[in-house]
Order: C-alpha cells, then structure tokens, then sequence
C-alpha cells in the first residue's frame, strides 16, 4: 500500500502542468512478433535498470500480458470496441513520465452519511476538530503509513504540516486524501513563512478592508478546545482563524493552479464591450492542407443482369413460388439453439395475408382504415426476427410505409419522447405487433397499453397468423416497378444543427440527438441490394449469419430477400447469454457470409476457449459493420490471431462505411487468397485534431492506426467536402466529410423538406466557391479521407465530433484513452459516455462513467485524475468534467449502449446524479477575457470633474425636499426632545392610541394611548433610579420581545437621563460590547438569563444589574430628566451589518427629531392616521418607526412582530384589510414568506374577504439593493386581493444614516432603469434596453427624505462623480449618525465615516460615508416642485464587493444567477478567499442532487459573469446566516466555512 501511495502521488498531476511531449505510437502491426518489437521500443526510455536483471526478457513479459488478460477478461469490465493493448502501454506510459513529479490534489469533501459507494472499512473514523492535541496526535500516527524523512522540528517542511492537518481533522470519506499523493524530501521552511496565507495566483490585490469589530478576547471559537489558543490557528490575511482542513484543501488547490495556464492571457484589458472572449492568437506551427484539390471518386458501373427483378417485392414473389421450400431465416431461442425457420414460401403467404388483412380487414365493412402511402410503426422485439419479416414484407406488400422503432418498455424510455416526436411527424396511426410483444408492454390499471411520453394515440394490430385473413383467390398483391415513393422509413439520430452561418450549410455543432425518419424510396432500397450484391459478390442460396439488428441499417439490407439467401439471427440476447454462437453458426451452418461489429469479435475471442473445434474455413466474407470506428483495427488484428488457426483467412475480414442517409457508403471487397492486405495508415493525432492528415512516422507523437473501409459501392460517386460551413471540396491531405452521389441512398428526412435540403441536396463547391456540377449529393456524417488506391478512410463520425478552441476531437478516441487509463477497478463494465457542452463560447468536454459499485473513493479519485492527465498528454487538450454516476444508471440504448444525447440532457438539467465529479475549468477554459490591470491615475479629481462637465455629463448628486419649519412649529420649537414630545400629548390628548399590539390570531393584545405610555414610562424611570441607582448617561440594555412594553422601557430610560440599547433576546454576547450598568426585561427573560444553561455560557456573576418591569411599584420619578443640549446622545443602535460586523452608532436627540421630522413630511403622518409595521424592532428604520414616529407624529401604529408570522401566514395581510391601512412597512423576510407561503391560497384569502386595495404604500425596510424579483413577485401574487403594483416600494439607510430614501406617498412611482453589467464592472452605468444581453435591472430605492443630500463619490480619490459613474453613496443630513460606539477605544479611527469632505468641489460641507455604491440618475418623471426627478440607485456595499480579474462583481448579481441554475438551490451565497471565488449554495432537494449543483453553478457562473468558481459547497438550508432584515452575512459564512464549521454535504474544489 505504501508503494501504490507513491505511485499514485507521483502520476496524480493534472493537466494544468506546462505541455510535455508524450512517447507515444499506436500502429496496427499486431502480429505477436511485431508486438512485442513495438511494445519493447516502446516502453524502453521507461523501463527502469535493475543490476542483474536483463530488462527486456520478453518471454516474461508474454506471460504477464496473457496474465493480465486473464484476470481482465474474468472482470468483464472493458468496453472492447476501443481495445488496443498497444495504446493502453502508450498511455501507461505516457502516466509514468508523471513519476518524477508531484501535485497534492485536494479531494472533494463529502458528508459520510450522505453516499454508501465506499465499503465502510476505507473510511476514516470521524475526527472531531475539538478534540485535544494528544488524542489527535496518536490518530496521526497510527494512520500513517509511512513515515517521512526526519526534518528538524524547527523548520517543518510544508508538505508534511498539510499531510499531517488534513489527516488530523477531516469529515470526509477521504480524510487521508492528502497522503494518497506521497511524500517528496521535504524543504527546510520558517515558521513565520509557514503560518502566512496561501499564494496569490491572480496578482490582482484583494480590495482592503476597513478594521473589523472582532471578537473578544476572551471569547471562545466555536469548534476549537479549549486547549488551543487562536495562535495555535492559522490566520487568513485579515485575521480570520482557519481550521487546518479547509485551509489546506484551498492551499492544495492553489498550487495545483499557480502554474501558467495554455495559451498564457495577454496583459490588458481592452474596455470595448464587442470584445468579450479572449481570440487565441493563431499557432504558426499549426499543420495546413498542401495537397490539390480532391477529385470525385467513382465506383465501378453497376452491372445489370438480366434476370433482376424490377422490385425487391417482385423478388419474393419470385421466390415464393419456385423455391418455396428453400429456408429464408433462421431464428435462434436463447440457448444459441435454431427456435423455427422461415421459408420463403410461408414468407410470402404470409406476406400477402398481412397485405390482405391492413388493407381490407382493419375498418368495418367496407371502411378502408389504411391506404397506399400511409406510415405504420413496426413494433417487434430484437428476439422475433421471423415476425418482424411477415410485417416488413406485408407493409411492401399493400405499399403502406413501415416505420421500424424499438419496443417501449416504460415512460422513461430514453429518447422516447423523441421517437413519438417522429411518430408524429410522420402521420402514424397504427402500429404492428406481435401477441407476445403486445402483452409485454406497460399497461395502465384498467388494461390499456400506456400512452406512451410524447407519443401519438396509436391503434395496435397484432400481426400473428392466426389473426390474419387469408384473401380471396382472386386477390394479389399490387407490385409496381420500383420508383421514386418512399418503401420505409429508417429512424435515425439527427446531428445538423438547424441554423445556418451566412451560408445555407449546416453547421457542426449540434449534437442534441434529434430522431429524425430517413425516408428510403422502392428505386433506392431495390439499387442498394443490387450494388450490395454485386460489391459482395451474393450467390443465389448461399448461408449468412447476423449479429445485427435486423430491423435497421446493415442487419435489415444484408437479409434482404435478394438473392434467395439463408440467413441465421442472431440475438443481442443470445450473445450475452453465449458470446460464440455467431461462431457455432457458422462453423454448423458452414456459412459463406457473416454481419458483425468489433464487439462480436472481441466476445467471441473471449470465449473461444470453450471450443476447440470450430471451424471458420467456410466463410468468405466477414463483414465488419462499425469498421468505421477507427478503433476497429484492433478488434480485427486480434481476432484474426486467435482464429486463423481454426480456418479463418486475413482476406475474409471486410470493414465497411455506412450512414442511414448514404445507406452502405464503401465496404472492402472479399480479397483473393494469396494476395497482399491493403495498407494501414499510421496518423498523427495532433494533425486528425487540425483536420489534417499527417502520416505519423516518429514515435514521439501520439497517433492513431486506421484500417481503410474499402472501396466506394458500385455505381457510386464519392467527394470529400469540409465538414463546417459551404461544402467544400478538401485537398487530398485534408479530413473532411464524405458526400455520395448513388441511387443506392437515402432520399430525405421524412416530412422536414428544409433539413433534407442541407443533407440530401448538397452540391460541392471548389476552392472559388463555384459548384462542381449540378448533380447533388447526400452527407454521410462520416469524417475521413481517400488514400492510394482510392481506398475509404474513416476517422470518426459527425456526431462524435467534438470542437474544442478550433480543433476537433473525436469522441471515440477520447473514450479508448480513458478506457486505456486501468479503468478495471473503477468502471463498471467500460461504460464511458464523452459528449461536449456549450459554455461561454466554445464546447467544453465532459466524461461520465459508471462506477462499480465496489470502487472506493480513493480508486476513483485517482482513476479521474490519470484520465485527466492522459487526455491533456495524448490529445492535448483539457476536460471541463469528469463525473462517475453509480452503475446502471445512465440512459441505455435499445441494444445495452449509451444514450449519449439523453446523458448530455440529464447533465445540463441536473438529473446525472453523480457520486463523484471532478471539475477543472481552470485548466480547460482558456479563453476568458483579458484582466483588467488599473493604470495608476495621473489626473486629480479635479480634472476629472473638470472633463465630466466638458463632456455635458452632470455631477451625480440628488436633494430631497427642504426640511423648513413646517406645521405644529410649537410643537416643533417647544419640543425638540421626544420626551416633551411625549409629555405633551399624554397631557393634551390623554385618550388618544398610539400603538396596537397583535398577536398570531389577528387579536389586539395590548394597547398603549398617550397617557398610559407616560405613566408606564415613569415607573420605569424610578425604578431604574431606586433599583439600579443609574447614574445620567450610561447604558441601559433593553432585552424584550417585540411589543409595547420594548417601547415604554425606552421612554423610561430617556426620563431617568440613560442611554437605551436595544438588543435582540436572549444574546449575552451583545452585553459585552454596550458596557450595561443595567438590563431591564420580563419576568420569562429573567428566568432565561439566570437558568444553568446561561451559566454555562456566561458567567453570571459579571452581568450587571437585571430588573424586571413585569412588575413595579407605583412610583414617580423625582424629576424627569432633560438634556442640556440636543447634541447629547439619545440612544445607541447596534446591528449586525451585510459584511457582519456588529456595529453600534450614537444617535443624537437632534437627530431623532430631524428624523421623524423628515419622515412626517415625507409619509404624511398626523394623529388621524394609522399605520401598520411588521418589522423588528431592534435597529435602524425599523426600530425608529416602531418606538419613535408615533410618540412625534401622533399617527397610531398597528404593531404586528414577525415571528407571529410563522404561526399564521396571513395576519399581515389580513390586518391590512380589517383595518383598512393606507401605508405599511415590512421587511424582506416578511414579504419572502408571504410570496411562498400564501402563494396557493389567493382564492382562500380572497373568499375569506381579504381586500388589499386600500393600500397606498407598502415600503420594504432594509440596507442592501432592492430585491427586484421578490418586490414583482408580490405585486404580482396579490395583484388578485387589490394590491396596486404600484404601492410596493422600498427605503434605504445605513450605519451612518438610517433612513436616507423613503417612498412616501407624494412624488413619482419608483423607476426601474436597465444597466449594462459588463460596464458596472468597470464601475461605469452605461442604460440599455429591457432584456439586452447583459442586462441587469435595478429599482430606485425609494425618494429621498426631505432635509437629505446625497452625492456620488469616488471612494479612493474622494471626488466627486458624473452621474454615468458608479462610486460611493455619501450623504448630508441632520440626522446622520453622530459616531461608532465600540468598546475598543477606536472611534477615531472611522471618524472620516461621518465627518468627511469632498477632495474637489464643495471642500466646507461635511458628509457621511454609506459604504454603499450606488448612482444617481435623472429621470422624465417631475417631483412635486415640478423639477426633474433624480432617482438613487443602490447596487451593493462597497466592503462586499468582489476584487476579481481587476473588475468589480456585486455578490448578489452571481447569487442570482446561481439560484436560478437549478431547482433546487434555494439560498446561495458567494465571497473570495485569496482570489478564489466560492460559491455556497443551500440545497432544498434531495441529497442525491448535491453533486448535480456543482457544473450546473460553475457553468452559470462563467456563461453571465466570466468568472472561474474555484469552490463549490453545498450544505443544509438555512446554514447561510441572515440578520433580521433578511440581509446575507456572507462574511460569517466565510469566517464558519475557513473555520470547518458548516458540515457540509458536498465540497468541490475546482481544479
């Protein structure tokens, strides 16, 4: 085990290494003599020098190979159409070069409970990360498994410090996943350089931050001992402590990336938004065509003999009658054995009573069901040939159209919707079938045949002797002369994309997998026979055995009624069952012809040992139907080794070419004994990629062996034309696609004239682009060339066809690279499917593989990685995905393959599935844009400000309305402290309710009018006086649930001369940072707080004094108190802010009167008017209109907490309407949970009476960017209950100014404007239309308050901004904030947040810094002065926004289009540590659905923003921490994900 980590460690290195040029050749010389020359020339710069050992000993290394046969043969686990031992050493070769080299890759982390793939003894024992130093020690080493070169316990080498954390702390089923890739010797390396962050891969510098309020120092990290000190951590850059797991996994991803990427980015960015993508600059080296142009092949004449009939129905006429006891088809049961044989005589008869019987008997009397020309489905098992034979002839017969598909087995068929699509698309009715086949066919519970997905109605006819009719003697069949009209339709897979390039020529790049029916006319189906016969040389009665599927393609042309020929069917079924029966057939039957594909060969050379004496002498054809797989070759050589001895000879072995267009488009001829074979061609793969065909001579190259498909059918004519854009005609060194010109062909896709047009009717063009005739020609989907002799050679298949960066790549080959990667212990059974996908401008590759279900996690780590390096090596060129699905679960074939477009499907929806994937777009995606480098700015603010006014463009800046001396000036002028204000009214409108509490029920619990207030709030005051004996000015925590009593404790508090703080219950850790003198709070809380939970937490005897208001004395205070000066501090507000930071500011008495002052005049608030507000009420806007609005405006205040929500969704809305409110304020989480709660239940809520069209403003508190979608949502959802769309608004405030946009109820509706993201990048706003690519909306986030300025700044030179700019919201109000409140004594140091000044152009005014980026527009809409309206647009906080490629990204904008990439992810969050972007996404599905998140997120990301994501982790919902307003703490997430505490499902980190 130790030598297999070393090994493993030494090859795990990923493509992402700089090029190397691989040793490798692939020839196709597979005589034992020639391989064994060719493997030990091969392998010799390898083959490590033993002393006393002779390294070549071939003798051995022979029975090694036939060792490793052996046990590879009893697995069963290799898909032998790719076999080719001589390309598995090149590769294993080409993996040991790896050897002297080294890469820690990091492992994904999986939760263990969520995947059982790995036997339970590989696992880990869970680690807990809290345990102590010692336990963990001793884990250590028990685990290790070897142990390093002894380094001085000073200098600790890096490797063994990263071996050693990931094994001490991991939760995955990995955990020593790190040791898998071995230990090198170890440099020597300081502490001090050990304990910094991770390198910088990017050079980019990450936007600094402003100092964070960190925890005490006291305070414990959840999640460490208590043993371990913060400096036992390390710490990030920002002094964020990082559990050693996460950390080391990110530093491993960082090495592996810190190598340049291919082709290397150019330095600058160009600011011009047409350029996008990044053009690789074209490869002087690149191989080009320099043959002449290519000259049409012809095949030979199509001899005409006498005696052929004029129809291939005439054909069995004929046979019928004189020959009518001559044997037409054999079918075989499932033990190899023959079940009955079809003669031609009964062929015929029953032929004709199937024609009888569609034609006259279907209908009632006299009612003619079908007609000439009309299609029919035939729907027959692959195991009743005979039955398949009645039907096909029958429909030739009665001249309806048979249309063969595969039998459905269930709703879930893959592809079969798309076949019903077809069905449809072809006008079928009726579908013929056998009793057996009918009565195996899904039922509903009522007996009828299930309607099938997609497909149409369908009337079925069980086609059994018994149930036909046998026609009057008068009757015969009609059968004309063979011509144009279709005689069936053969259904295939469609692989043109639809639209074209400037040209009416199909492009390459669709590989969907459409079904598509190719329409064979009588005339084509009777001159293919004709040229099959004559290229094959058919006898009359000669004997062929058939592996294929007869009911399509070669297995249905070659069993054709011809020639009188006998031929044996073999099953798909019987071959799993006994893989030689082919070969029994033959040798019994002694039969001269047989139809097979490589898989056949390989399966019988596997079980060729069983018999001894077959014999293959008989045969001289056999017939290789996907010898058009290069890969062929090596099926062929083998086979022939094994069975030359038992009478087969080399001439006999025919590869042939066919298409369902082009039907049979070349096929080697039967060779004469004796004579010389043709020749392979031995190609250089790096040309095959360029298109190019460069004879492969040196070994250093990697190649691939082709054998020729023979020459083109009689009466043929054959171009190679380019394969993308008009059709070309290529030069003779040039790969391109082969076009047929015969009447042997395809003749258009049934009932899609404008497809046929692009595939069936192309004319070539020469190099001028003036057509070469007039004669036109059909695709074949087949790549390849003509060689000497003009032989046929094929590369590959259109629809494998991958173009990656301007180069294609085959995907056949690709799957016979991974195949050759030791898959033995990892796929199951080679089940290998590569497809490409489309993302940001260019395909990307993707492999799926079946894993065994034994394969642990290791094995298929290390598999995933070796494939990866393999391909980067052989086929230079990078994997965008690898993923493994458990076995059995991708989409089959009828016949057991791939269904590769339904695969594809399932991967870009999110159903594959995986249990392990493995991204690296990293590696693969090389064509981003360029980074943005910042150029150092020579101009000051001043010119700047200076240009913007010669350009025309206004200074971004925005006023509301002037604040003045309005109505109630007495009270204004008599009251500038709310306590008179209070005073004042509980004197003169004693009576009057200010606030209405409500309950889950809708029910008025507690009420407060203005006197009760008063008095409550006196008692609170003495007892602050008498029982905390409170000195003026010091803190006071206010710890209450939402409710009135929240509301008379603060007044209490201003009366005894304290400073309230509001604090959420129960949070003690929030004490600590307000330094109370005293708590005030509810008898329950009270409890809570001195309970033996809390003293675990928190030591009791330091809390200060607590006093409960449940139950006071009646007592005045001696005086209540008024400060000396406005000024004087009022309350403290503390929140926790978007970048998490707990942060409290002083608020002024001054300030709290501007403020309610501004919002008065802005929402129109007098003692008439009610209000109702379901918001917390802890800090900001929220708590200012839940305490303070209503004591100064006098307007009653519906109060409805939000956790009530939870117990009833519809209270809010149901009070709206019983109270019939005109103005209400909620948060987000409020409207979030009504949009999908209340959802379903319009109709319940409206036959219930809710009527929400009293409502004039519904404004959403909050500090961040208006939440678009969710606001239209509503709107729209309860647009039935009444509510005018244009009601929903929202506000915006800050730390250092809590409201500074309100809606209101005057002034023009909120304005969406359009901005184009590529240029809020660069921060610039640049408006586009609704729905431009790149688009992105935003709302005005509610008009500004009266009294408040707002101008846009540049936050790093601090001037002033035109207003196509994005800068910093700086604001200019009286009731800003006055200062941070913190206990650290580090006020001065954010002094400049609240008293700033412009560096250029008004330098005397003082304003406030937001921290908020945002823009200021002028719209068409007046204000109420008749002025042009300025709107603010707010697009994020300045502290979360990501520094990535020199550009600048709002989180919110990529968390958007990652919830949208799946269903399932129903919370994201992003952020960066060391240029890494991570994306964490809440996953509400399945768990079996986490690993399906991780493309799906990496290709959104890079499709809308042109970012790579290096780390994908999916965890539970509600992991991603939000403050009460409903705001993401993105920066506690990152702090919990660097601190290991999130236990997630799935961590990917993306290479």
């Amino acid at each position: 085990s130790c030598l297999s980590l070393l090994v493993f460690a030494q090859v795990v290195q990923l493509c992402l290494c700089a090029k190397v040029t691989w040793l490798f050749s692939l020839t196709g010389d597979i005589t034992q003599k020639g391989y064994e020359k060719k493997r030990t020339k091969l392998l010799a710069p390898y083959i490590i020098q033993t002393p006393g050992k002779d390294p070549s000993a071939p003798q051995k290394r022979k029975s090694d190979a036939q060792r490793s046969r052996r046990t590879h043969r009893s697995g069963g686990t290799r898909d032998d159409r790719y076999r080719s031992d001589i390309h598995t050493e090149a590769v294993q070769a080409a993996l040991a070069k790896h050897k002297e080299e080294k890469m820690a890759l990091p492992m994904p982390t999986k939760r263990r409970s969520t995947y059982v793939q790995s036997p339970i003894e590989t696992r880990t024992p869970p680690d807990s990360s809290s345990g102590s130093e010692d336990e963990t020690s001793a884990r250590r080493q028990s685990s290790l498994v070897a142990a390093p070169p002894v380094v001085s316990p000073n200098l600790q080498s890096p490797d063994s410090w990263i071996n050693r954390s990931v094994q001490g702390s991991s939760t995955s089923s990995s955990a020593s996943s790190t040791l898998s890739h071995g230990e090198g010797k170890p440099q020597p390396q300081s502490p001090s350089e050990n304990s910094g962050p991770p390198p910088d891969v990017t050079a980019v510098a990450p936007p600094t931050r402003g100092p964070r309020v960190d925890l005490p120092s006291n305070a414990v990290v959840r999640g460490m001992s208590r043993g371990q000190s913060r400096s036992s951590m390390i710490e990030t850059a920002d002094g964020v402590p990082v559990s050693s797991r996460v950390s080391t996994k990110i530093q491993q991803l960082l090495n592996t990336l810190k190598r340049p990427k291919r082709p290397p980015l150019s330095e600058f960015f160009t600011d011009d938004s047409e350029e996008i993508v990044e053009v690789p600059q074209p490869d002087p080296n690149t191989p080009k065509p320099e043959g002449r142009q290519i000259i049409p092949v012809k095949g030979e004449p199509l001899g005409v003999v006498s005696n052929w009939p004029p129809a291939l129905q005439a054909a069995l006429a004929r046979w019928g009658a004189t020959q009518g006891k001559s044997p037409a088809l054999t079918a075989l049961d499932i033990t190899g054995k023959p079940l009955y044989t079809l003669t031609y005589g009964k062929l015929w008869s029953r032929s004709v009573k199937l024609a009888y019987t569609l034609l006259n008997k279907l209908g009632a009397k006299n009612e003619q069901v079908l007609k000439p020309g009309d299609r029919v489905a035939l729907v027959y098992p692959n195991s009743d040939p005979g039955m398949f034979w009645v039907a096909f002839y029958g429909c030739l017969l009665a001249e309806v159209i048979p249309v063969p598909i595969e039998v459905p087995l269930s709703r879930k068929d893959a592809g079969s919707s798309q076949v019903g699509f077809l069905l449809g698309s072809c006008g079928v009715g009726l579908a013929l079938t056998s009793e057996i086949c009918l009565k195996g066919l899904p039922k509903t519970p009522t007996g009828e045949i299930l309607q099938f997905k997609g497909w149409p109605r369908l009337k079925w006819v069980v086609t059994d002797s018994k149930y036909l009719t046998k026609p009057s003697k008068d009757w015969q069949p009609h059968i004309p002369t063979a011509n144009t009209d279709p005689a069936y339709i053969e259904v295939t897979l469609f692989m043109y994309v639809l639209g074209t390039l400037k040209t009416t020529h199909p492009l390459y790049l669709n590989k969907e997998g459409t079904v598509m029916g190719v329409a064979v006319s009588k005339v084509a189906m009777l001159t293919h026979c004709q040229a099959l016969t004559q290229a094959c040389n058919y006898c009359e009665g000669e004997t062929i055995v058939n592996v294929l599927d007869f009911k399509k393609d070669m297995g249905l042309w070659h069993g054709a009624v011809m020639n009188r020929i006998h031929t044996i069917s073999v099953p798909y079924a019987v071959m799993k069952a006994c893989p030689l029966s082919w070969v029994q057939r033959v040798h019994i039957h002694k039969a001269r012809a047989a139809l097979v594909k490589c898989r056949d060969l390989h399966w019988a050379m596997m079980a060729h040992r069983d018999q001894r004496d077959t014999s293959l002498a008989s045969l001289r054809m056999l017939i290789v139907a996907d010898g058009a797989n290069p890969w062929s070759v090596s099926s062929c050589d083998a086979f022939l080794n094994v069975f030359q001895s038992h009478g087969l000879k080399p001439e006999v072995i025919c590869p042939c070419a066919t298409s369902p267009e082009a039907m049979t488009v070349a096929i080697r001829r039967p060779g004469v004994p004796g004579a010389p074979l043709p020749a392979r061609a031995i190609l250089s793969m790096g040309g095959l990629s360029h298109g190019v065909i460069r004879v492969n001579t040196e070994d250093k190259n990697s190649a691939l062996t082709v054998q020729d498909v023979g020459h083109v059918m009689p009466g043929a004519l054959m171009c190679i034309v380019k394969p993308d854009g008009p059709p070309q005609l290529c030069k003779t060194d040039e790969i391109g696609e082969i076009v047929i010109n015969s009447r042997a062909g395809g003749t258009m896709y049934y009932g899609l004239p404008g497809v046929t047009k692009n595939t069936f009717e192309v004319i070539p063009v020469n190099a001028s682009g003036a057509p070469i005739g007039e004669i036109p020609f059909v695709r074949s989907g087949l790549l390849g060339f003509v060689g000497p002799g003009s032989l046929i050679f094929v590369v590959g298949k259109n629809e494998g066809l991958l173009m990656v960066s301007g180069r294609r790549h085959n995907a056949d080959d690709l799957v016979a690279t991974a195949l050759a990667v030791e898959p033995v212990k990892t796929v199951y059974r080679g089940r290998i499917a590569v497809f490409s996908v489309t993302v940001f401008y260019d395909e990307r590759i993707v492999i799926v593989a079946e894993q065994r279900p034994d394969a642990s996690e290791e094995d298929s780590f290390q598999w995933m990685s070796r494939v990866l390096q393999a391909i980067d090596s052989i086929h230079q060129v990078g994997l965008y995905c690898l993923a493994l699905v458990p076995a059995n679960t991708l989409p089959k074939t009828p016949l057991g393959g791939i269904h590769i477009s339904d695969t594809k499907q399932f991967f870009l929806e999110g159903n594959l599935h995986p249990c392990n994937i493995l991204m690296c777009p990293h590696t693969c995606v090389t064509n981003l844009p360029k980074p943005r480098q910042k150029q150092p700015v020579g101009v000051g603010p001043a010119s700047i400000m200076v240009g913007n006014l010669v350009a025309g463009k206004r200074i971004a800046q925005a006023s509301g309305r002037d604040l003045g001396m309005i109505e109630d000036q007495d009270l204004v002028r008599k009251h500038q402290y709310l306590t008179e204000a209070l005073q004042w009214r509980a004197q003169t409108d004693p009576d009057h309710v200010l606030y209405v509490l409500l309950n889950a029920k809708g029910v008025a619990v507690c009420t407060a009018t203005c006197v009760q207030l008063h008095k409550r709030a006196e008692k609170i005051a003495a007892a602050l006086t008498e029982k905390g004996s409170i000195n003026t000015g010091e803190n006071v925590v206010l710890l209450y649930p939402p409710g009135i009593d929240l509301i008379a404790s603060f007044y209490g508090c201003l009366y005894a001369g304290c400073v309230p703080v509001t604090v959420r219950p129960p949070h003690p850790q929030n004490l600590a940072v307000s330094k109370a003198a005293c708590i005030l709070t509810t008898q329950n809380l009270t409890r809570i707080l001195r309970s033996k939970e809390a003293a675990a937490t928190v030591n009791i005897k330091t809390w200060p004094t607590i006093i409960d208001t449940d139950d006071l004395p009646r007592r005045r205070p001696p005086q209540i108190y008024k400060p000396p000066t406005a000024e004087m501090i009022a309350y403290l507000d503390f929140s926790v802010s978007t970048t998490g930071m707990l942060t409290g500011v002083k608020i002024s008495h001054a300030a709290v009167s501007a403020l309610c002052r501004s919002i008065k005049l802005q929402c129109e608030l007098y003692s008439s008017r009610q209000i109702a507000i379901c918001l917390d009420p802890y800090c900001g806007l929220g708590f200012v209109l839940w305490c303070l609005a209503s004591v100064y405006s006098g307007h009653q205040s519906i109060l409805i907490p939000p956790f009530e929500l939870e117990s009833c969704l519809s209270l809010w809305l149901s009070t709206l309407s019983q109270y019939r409110i005109r103005d209400t304020f909620c948060s987000y989480s409020v409207m979030e949970l009504c949009t999908k709660g209340l959802g379903s239940q319009t109709e319940l809520l409206k036959a219930r009476g809710v009527n929400l069209s009293c409502v004039r403003s519904c404004v959403v508190i909050a500090e961040e960017r208006p939440r678009l979608a969710l606001t239209h949502s509503f709107s729209k959802l309860f647009k039935d209950l009444g509510l005018s769309p244009r009601a929903v608004s929202t506000a915006f405030g800050s730390r250092v100014n809590l409201a500074i946009c309100l809606q209101g109820t005057t002034g023009p509706d909120p304005s969406t404007v359009y901005v184009d993201m590529k240029s809020l990048r660069h921060d610039r706003v640049r408006l586009v239309e609704r729905g431009a690519p790149q688009s992105l909306p935003l709302m005005e986030s509610g008009k500004i308050l009266p009294g408040v300025r707002v101008i846009i700044v540049n936050p790093e030179t601090r001037g002033p901004l035109g207003d196509s700019h994005l800068g910093e919201i700086w604001v200019n109000s009286p009731h800003s904030a006055s200062g941070y409140y913190t206990i650290y004594g580090e006020e001065s140091l954010q002094a400049d947040h609240f008293n700033t000044k412009l560096s250029f152009g008004d330098p005397q005014t003082l304003w406030a810094r937001t921290g908020y980026l945002g823009f200021v527009k002028r719209t068409e809409l007046l204000d109420a002065s008749g002025d042009r309206h300025d709107a603010l647009f707010v697009v994020g906080s300045l502290d979360e926004t990501l520094e990535l490629r020199g550009l600048r990204y709002h989180p919110i904008d990529i968390e958007t289009s990652v919830s949208r990439a799946h269903r399932s992810i129903a919370e994201s969050a992003v952020f960066t540590w060391t240029n890494l972007l991570v994306v964490v996404s809440e996953l509400c599905g399945s768990e079996q659905d986490a690993l399906d998140l991780v493309p799906l997120i990496t290709n959104v990301v890079l499709e809308e923003h042109h970012l790579i994501v290096g780390v994908v982790v999916i965890v539970d919902p509600g992991v991603i921490p939000i403050n009460s307003r409903g705001e993401k703490q993105r920066m506690h997430l990152r702090d919990s994900f660097l601190a290991d505490q999130l236990d997630p499902i799935y961590v990917a980190y993306n290479m």
